[in-house]
């Protein structure tokens, strides 16, 4: 079982990465391999409601950046976790853009692989950015994985979030949740335990 960390941060081995990595510890005692995404310096553009990912089938974006370079790996992972600073309450602009196109281009490839926020602020704005990111998982039907607390870590300059202790006992008991609910998933499976039936979409628009 795997799990793919996204870092968000525009800082490479920034505060983000730091919470990142304490989960990657911790999951690797839970014999559970995980691998670190960094979304870059390059700009990502936002979504440009075209639907041509949607149309085509491809599950891709007409945009080959590197939200394409995710959803080419993404397939082979069984749970993933989102990592960014806040920035104005919310997540990251670069991280924003990048869900915004990912889970459209291919939501389907998500479901029911277990999901997590983590968000790192200097001091306020994290549960608002937390919220945020949650709002993904949930309409592309991934079970949130929690923590002890909610999923946030506090610290300014490079290095200070690993200060923050109950921050990073958060990550760990996140960590250590994802490795379960994985281990239950695929227990479940191995024993013949059917996933959901589906039915067809259903839209219905308020104006007509």
């Amino acid at each position: 079982m795997k799990v793919m960390l996204v870092n968000g941060s525009p800082h490479k081995e920034g505060n983000t990465h730091l919470a990142l990595t304490q989960i990657v510890q911790t999951l690797a005692q839970e014999d559970i391999d995980s691998e670190i995404f960094w979304l870059g310096h390059k700009p990502i553009a936002g979504c440009q409601g075209c639907r041509a990912c949607r149309q085509s089938g491809s599950g891709f974006c007409v945009i080959e950046d590197v939200v394409n370079e995710f959803l080419r790996i993404s397939p082979a992972f069984d749970g993933f976790i989102f990592g960014t600073p806040v920035h104005w309450a919310g997540a990251s602009g670069a991280l924003t853009s990048f869900m915004d196109r990912a889970f459209y281009a291919d939501p389907g490839q998500f479901y029911l692989k277990p999901a997590a926020a983590i968000c790192v602020a200097r001091r306020s704005g994290a549960t608002a950015a937390w919220d945020q990111l949650n709002k993904y998982f949930g309409l592309v039907q991934m079970p949130i994985v929690t923590s002890q607390y909610w999923n946030l870590a506090h610290g300014g300059a490079p290095g200070e979030v690993e200060q923050d202790a109950e921050g990073m006992q958060t990550m760990r008991t996140l960590a250590r949740n994802m490795a379960f609910l994985l281990k239950c998933k695929q227990a479940g499976i191995d024993s013949g335990v059917q996933l959901p039936q589906r039915e067809p979409g259903v839209f219905t628009n308020f104006i007509r």
